[in-house]
């Protein structure tokens, strides 16, 4: 390594530890919500409790939605591969609750310790995987320098570079340009992703495709949400993965409509805004029931509802089979968008924002 990428990752590496302090604040702070956030946090430093066996497949799968693509990826190891054991780790509460359902004996799981020197050695130290998988943009700099220093080979999955990265990636290019580098295989989404990732210095890069459009819905849920359409008789808008300032917008506009309404569905996108989504409901309509409430079936009553809030985890594929047509959160504010895909895959009619 040239004098300037190692003096840059030593500024970064030194930056990291200035902020660590914030870091761990913030995951306390999210951890009154999610309280998940405040388990096992010594992880975080790459101190893990007991011993590990070494040889496992890793897969890095940071949130919700890489834990979900990573689904596909995890089926057909384990077809190919009978008897793999995985280490799974995350970054976020949801990614780590979604890839516990994953886990099979002889599996582990962990949080991806904050990116130090110090923290990712003790963490190669510890689990001796023989393989390393991120999921999608995953580029850490000591990672990914750690990694090639202790020979374990890293891929990058479902690999994607919009040009905003690419563009913060050149004014990082000293930093990242190393990182990027370490990489073994990356396997892109699209062939502008590989394009892109070509363009920033990766070798070995393969368009492979999306393996969100692998995802196969739970048919179980499916059938579920099916049967509950069937036995309210009554139309559903689905309001799906709605963010921070969307859904109030549009519960005033619902309470506006002339009844008799269709049954509105709610599902926000992060599971520590359910409670305030719920009272937002609630100061509008009054009584609204919540998916946590029911069991097999919906309640007493809940036919009648103006409002469901769908305030559970994993069960998207039943929210869609419920559905006449959903609404897709993240596009009517200016957040970004919202992934179609799985709702595609179950097969609901869905209407995006500008």
């Amino acid at each position: 390594m040239t004098l300037k990428p190692a003096l840059a990752r030593a500024g970064y590496s030194w930056l990291l530890r200035v902020l660590a302090p914030a870091y761990f604040a913030r995951l306390w702070w999210r951890g009154s919500r999610e309280p998940l956030y405040r388990a096992a946090w010594n992880e975080r430093l790459g101190l893990y409790d007991g011993s590990a066996e070494p040889g496992r497949v890793w897969i890095h799968a940071v949130s919700l939605g890489e834990t979900r693509a990573a689904r596909t990826l995890v089926d057909e190891l384990r077809r190919q591969v009978p008897g793999v054991r995985l280490l799974l780790t995350h970054g976020t509460a949801t990614g780590r609750e979604a890839g516990a359902a994953l886990l099979r004996p002889g599996d582990a799981q962990a949080w991806l310790p904050y990116d130090t020197p110090g923290g990712v050695r003790r963490f190669l130290q510890r689990h001796r995987p023989a393989v390393g998988v991120l999921m999608e943009t995953e580029i850490w700099p000591n990672l990914l320098h750690a990694t090639r220093a202790a020979g374990v080979p890293v891929v990058l999955a479902n690999a994607r570079l919009s040009e905003k990265s690419q563009a913060k990636g050149r004014r990082l290019r000293p930093l990242m340009q190393p990182a990027l580098r370490g990489l073994t295989r990356t396997l892109a989404q699209t062939d502008a992703d590989a394009r892109r990732l070509r363009e920033s210095g990766v070798s070995a890069v393969q368009v492979t495709g999306n393996l969100k459009f692998d995802l196969l819905p739970d048919p179980a849920a499916l059938a579920r949400g099916q049967a509950w359409r069937a036995a309210l008789g009554r139309p559903v808008v689905l309001f799906a993965s709605s963010r921070e300032g969307e859904e109030a917008p549009l519960l005033d506009a619902w309470a506006a409509l002339p009844a008799p309404r269709p049954l509105l569905l709610v599902v926000p996108r992060h599971p520590q805004r359910f409670d305030e989504v719920a009272r937002l409901a609630q100061g509008r309509f009054g009584t609204v029931f919540r998916r946590s409430g029911f069991g097999d079936t919906p309640p007493s009553g809940a036919a009648q509802a103006e409002v469901w809030i769908g305030d559970s985890l994993g069960e998207m594929p039943l929210y869609y089979a419920l559905a006449d047509v959903a609404l897709l959160g993240g596009s009517f504010a200016p957040l970004g968008g919202q992934n179609l895909i799985e709702a595609a895959a179950c097969g609901c009619p869905v209407l995006a924002g500008p």
